[in-house]
């Protein structure tokens, strides 16, 4: 869709010096920034931001090392982009793991540095709040050292709902069994017109947002997303960026902002276009201008490819998010860039940034300041691979479910 630039090159020059100096954006001037800014103009003023943000370690870009574990594929949502479901009937695409099997990619995942696990799966009709309660506290007694980032808000709404709790309780039950904190996962597209287009049985993006400010009070952070491409406009894209940022000038609780590219294979989203490369780097550029009060700005080269994640570096990103020990979910849809954690730091190292293994906080683990020490253990790299069904055969790890 094309949409009327409304401001003048002088204009364009005014609001992008002042964001640069730190001054707060409108969403209508960031939607004219976002439309009109020469792009490169765009990336040197959030460039600005970040290295004024982070004075004294700009010279650094981080990323971690975590694993998804996807626990089952059931889900009763069926969001028409996501290629990774199967309806709770289909008893040939449907699986589940059992726990000795998630407690065992738990233990891969410490032996091979990883500091982070991302439970992620579907929105299962049975799986209430004691499901949740009892996976988490069989990881944290194994591998207290690990962090169990993890769900969001839709989980938790589906999860009370299963359960008969109020939100309130569920988030407080499973943040004591061992939820350190919240995925932005569910977000998609938080205003009503693009949301119910592709997720029409999910709650509204309101109700998200009310979830994630709920969780933040109980105090229990959480990172925030974006699905770009399904058909969304530019507008629709700024209030997305605008609703994030009315919650956290409330809670301060997201760490982050990561915005991801949508990829089309294997759904039923039918004539959709993914966002461009420069789509994608503008919204970079954007999301560090406009969020003034969000901490990290996350590249996605998952989606977008390692490229374009090194270049997102140069745009107003921090951070280049995981090395995946394993992915399943974006995969399924397309996905297909694949990386390991030598890769990652000359990618970081190459575009003129001094590379740091963080934990889920940000604290720098290990900074990687000279090329003769970096890491030689090949272990860690991206196995990244398809556990689902495949030609309608499950991966013999996997429990497929029972036919009732």
């Amino acid at each position: 869709m094309t949409e009327k630039a409304d401001l003048t090159p002088f204009d364009v020059t005014a609001v992008l010096d002042r964001a640069a100096a730190g001054g707060r954006i409108t969403p209508e001037e960031a939607l004219d920034l976002y439309r009109s800014a020469p792009l490169h103009a765009l990336g040197a003023a959030a460039d600005a931001v970040r290295r004024r943000r982070y004075a004294g370690t700009e010279h650094i870009a981080t990323y971690i090392i975590e694993r998804n574990i996807n626990y089952t594929n059931v889900c009763v949502t069926a969001c028409k982009f996501c290629a990774f479901y199967a309806a709770p009937k289909d008893t040939k695409k449907g699986w589940t793991r059992d726990l000795d099997d998630i407690l065992r990619r738990c233990a891969e995942t410490v032996e091979l540095g990883g500091t982070q696990i991302m439970f992620q799966g579907g929105h299962h009709p049975d799986y209430g709040v004691e499901y949740y309660e009892e996976h988490f506290a069989a990881i944290k007694k194994e591998f207290p050292q690990l962090v169990i980032h993890s769900l969001g808000a839709s989980e938790v709404e589906h999860m009370a709902r299963i359960s008969g709790v109020s939100v309130e309780e569920a988030v407080t039950r499973i943040h004591a069994a061992g939820l350190d904190s919240f995925a932005g996962a569910g977000a998609e597209l938080l205003p009503e017109r693009p949301r119910k287009a592709i997720a029409p049985l999910k709650e509204s993006g309101e109700r998200w947002l009310e979830i994630m400010e709920i969780a933040h009070k109980l105090g229990v952070e959480s990172t925030s997303t974006m699905l770009m491409g399904t058909g969304e406009t530019n507008a629709e894209r700024i209030e997305h960026l605008r609703m994030i940022r009315d919650v956290q000038d409330r809670t301060g609780g997201f760490r982050a902002f990561i915005p991801y590219t949508y990829q089309p294979e294997n759904n039923h989203l039918k004539g959709r276009t993914q966002a461009t490369l420069f789509e994608y780097l503008r919204m970079i550029a954007i999301a560090r201008l406009f969020l003034d009060n969000v901490a990290h700005i996350q590249g996605s080269w998952l989606t977008t490819g390692k490229e374009v994640g090194q270049l997102s570096l140069h745009y107003g990103a921090d951070d280049l998010g995981s090395i995946m020990l394993e992915e399943n979910v974006v995969s399924s849809a397309g996905a297909r860039h694949r990386s390991n954690r030598l890769e990652i730091i000359d990618l970081i190292r190459k575009a003129g940034r001094v590379p740091a293994q963080r934990s889920t906080t940000y604290e720098h683990l290990t900074v990687h300041d000279d090329p003769a020490n970096d890491p030689v253990d090949e272990r860690v790299a991206s196995h990244i691979s398809s556990v689902a069904i495949e030609g309608g055969t499950a991966h013999p790890e996997l429990k497929l479910l029972d036919a009732n």
